[in-house]
């Protein structure tokens, strides 16, 4: 594919109730105090044991706060070979907002 696409919350959500994966690129302390379900959190430190352990055949939500630097994580996604990547517009804070009683910590 080598692009990405921004989809909304709800659009994630139907993929994610379809077995996405979820890449939520925000620091340690924020993905523990709440996190989308079954997310992974990505960083520098385990981005090629990402890349390695994920079916690239799945679709691939990239979540982070707010849905600005999931953009270039989602790009830069896209070129490592996955199918199917999406930015999630509004980030974790609008999944929180919109769906309370789906997230993880």
């Amino acid at each position: 594919m080598e692009q990405y696409s921004c989809i909304s919350t709800a659009q994630a959500l139907e993929l994610l109730d379809n077995n996405a994966t979820v890449a939520d690129i925000r620091d340690e302390q924020s993905f523990a105090a709440g996190h989308m379900p079954g997310a992974i959190n990505v960083n520098n430190d385990n981005l090629q044991d990402f890349l390695h352990d994920t079916d690239m055949d799945k679709p691939l939500l990239v979540c982070c706060y707010h849905g600005i630097s999931s953009q270039s994580a989602a790009q830069f996604l896209a070129h490592q070979g996955f199918d199917e990547v999406y930015s999630v517009n509004g980030g974790y804070e609008s999944w929180r907002i919109d769906y309370p009683d789906r997230c993880e910590r």
